[in-house]
This record gives structure tokens, C-alpha cells and sequence, in this order.
């Protein structure tokens, strides 16, 4: 059996791919443009990817596939019903970076919550050698214990920010954009209760057509004004042109984003109109990738292989 890893570098240097030589002969590829992906995997049973889109007319080309295997959770890149119909069987991860999401998604939190840049440059460039007091309070910090958080998405990363947060002394509300998700854990509000009554609105939902451009301007209008706002799920959920203009009007207080509309970065991105740039941390879609989730994440994609090779439908998603 061939197998075709078409875009290794979307999953980091660190990884080891020989691990797959188990099933058959492995090739493996930084990035693969679609014309690319053609002539790499025409011969292969199996490909292996994260971004690599599997249209239609990319499919017709690959008489021998018969798995796909994603490395993601989500699956907008593969036509499933297509696969479905060309007998080609479409697997996905789940559950591999709950940790890794919720980790960062408190990291986030807390450098909201204080300032901890500030602190840090102060105590690096000589201002606390000359400061009078021990300690310094022209920027102040705030505890997590006993503010009311709100989650967005109640799925299984949701979820667990919820019990992390409740461990830390946070009040746990939550909002599910699908209305599939229920939990009797902790209280499920209507949309309009989770922004006026939150202190710090999480999102963990997926992009769905409900989701995409949930939060405008006129719904950050609706926050509390000290209000943070992380967004872990997916980048078109915040309208980012209009976080700026809430950021900068003093319609909420603070936001951390680990997803963006586009990714990369594109040069002209709106944060270069923020007046006050410590009010935004960025970081570029790492919640996932700690170097144990993506471990977790081979793992996961190996097993999916066994269990094709032995008839079964592990993870199959079409």
C-alpha cells in the first residue's frame, strides 16, 4: 500500500512520520498545491493531510484512493458525499487537543486579566531598580475567582474550560449556537443574558452558519463594558474590523484571539487601527499544537489506518 503525506509542515518540524512505514511504502511532502496533489497521490491508497482540499475534480484523478485521512477535527476540506460515492472512506481526530485548547485559552485569560506584559517590561528595562516601593500599582490586576464566565459552545473543549474555570471560583454560564448541546452542569442562558451578564466571554464553537459573524459590533455593544473577549473556535465568528472599532470605542474592555479570519496574517489586517495594541493578544492558532496534542494527534490518525486496514470504520465521517 502507498500512503501520501501531502502537507507535513502544516503539523510542525518535530514529528515523526516513519511511524506509518508500518503500512506501506510513505512519501512524504512540505505543502502540495492541487496540481501537486494529483500527481503526488495518483498511486496512493491512503493520503494523508490537514489543508489539502479534496474537490470533486481532484478526486476524479485518484482512481486508487481509497482513505483520507485528516488530521483535524473538522472536515470542510474533503467533498464527503463525493467520497461517499466514490467509495473512499474520509476520517477524521477528535478530542486530541482538549488540553492543549484549555491551556492556552487560560493563559490567555489571565494575561488579560493582568498586565502582565506591562509587568514584565517594567521589571526588564531598569523602572523597578529606581521604583520606592516594593511593589507597583499604577496598573492593577483582577482574580478570576468569582467573575461570571461564558462560554460559547459547550462541546467537549468547552466543557472542560467550564470545570477549569469553576475549579479557579468562576460562575459558568454558557450558550450553545447549535441548541444541541445541554448540560445540566452548569447554566445554559439565551444569547442576549450571556453578553450583558458575562465578565469574560469564551468561544469554543465551531464555524457554523449560526456561529459566523456572531459577534458584530452591535452585539459587543451589548457586553460589559470591562468585559474580555477570547475567541478559540474559529476566526470568522468575531468580525474582526468590528472588534477593533469596539476595542477602540471602549465597548469592551479586552480581547484575546487565537484564530483569525485569515491565516496567516494578512499586512493589512485591522489590528494596525487599534490605538492601544496592549488591549489585543494574539497568538497564531497554537491552542492545538502543544507538542503533546500533536503526538496524540499521530496517534489518533494511526489507529484510524489500523482500522481501516482491518475492515472497520473507526472515526469515518462520511
Amino acid at each position: 500500500m502507498k500512503l501520501v503525506l501531502l502537507d507535513t509542515d502544516t503539523l510542525g518540524y518535530d514529528l515523526d512520520f516513519k511511524v506509518f512505514e508500518r503500512y506501506g511504502k510513505v512519501e512524504c511532502y512540505a505543502y502540495s498545491s492541487p496540481e501537486e496533489v494529483v500527481e503526488r497521490s495518483k498511486d496512493a491508497t491512503i493520503c494523508i493531510s490537514n489543508k489539502v482540499q479534496y474537490t470533486k475534480e481532484i478526486i476524479d484523478e485518484l482512481p486508487k484512493l481509497k482513505l483520507i485521512c485528516l488530521t483535524s477535527t473538522g472536515t470542510n476540506t474533503a467533498d464527503l458525499g463525493y467520497c461517499h460515492e466514490k467509495g473512499i472512506n474520509v476520517c477524521n481526530v477528535v478530542n486530541y487537543s482538549t488540553e492543549s485548547v484549555v491551556q492556552l485559552t487560560f493563559s490567555m485569560i489571565f494575561y488579560l486579566l493582568a498586565p502582565l506584559k506591562f509587568y514584565d517590561d517594567y521589571t526588564k528595562n531598569g523602572s523597578y531598580v529606581n521604583d520606592v516601593n516594593f511593589s507597583h500599582y499604577t496598573h492593577t490586576w483582577s482574580e478570576l475567582s468569582n467573575k461570571t464566565i461564558g462560554i460559547v459552545g459547550l462541546g467537549t473543549i468547552g466543557k472542560r474550560v467550564a470545570d477549569v474555570a469553576r475549579a479557579f471560583g468562576a460562575k459558568v454560564i454558557y450558550y450553545s449556537t447549535s441548541g444541541k448541546n445541554k448540560n445540566d452542569d452548569y447554566d445554559q442562558v439565551d444569547f442576549e443574558s450571556l453578553l450583558s451578564r458575562s465578565d469574560i466571554i469564551s468561544i469554543h464553537a465551531p464555524l457554523t452558519k449560526e456561529s459566523n459573524n456572531l459577534f458584530n459590533i452591535n452585539v459587543m455593544k451589548k457586553m460589559k463594558k470591562s468585559s474580555i473577549l477570547v475567541n478559540m473556535g474559529r476566526g470568522p465568528i468575531v468580525n474582526e474590523e468590528d472588534l477593533i472599532v469596539a476595542l477602540n470605542e471602549g465597548y469592551i474592555s479586552r480581547a484575546g484571539l487565537d484564530v483569525l479570519a485569515k491565516e496567516p496574517m494578512t499586512e493589512n489586517h485591522p489590528l494596525s487601527k487599534l490605538h492601544d495594541k496592549d488591549k489585543l493578544y494574539i497568538t497564531p492558532h497554537v491552542g492545538w499544537a502543544s507538542v503533546e496534542a500533536r503526538n496524540r494527534m499521530i496517534d489518533e490518525v494511526l489507529r484510524n489506518i489500523s482500522s481501516f486496514v482491518e475492515g472497520d470504520r473507526r472515526n469515518v465521517v462520511n
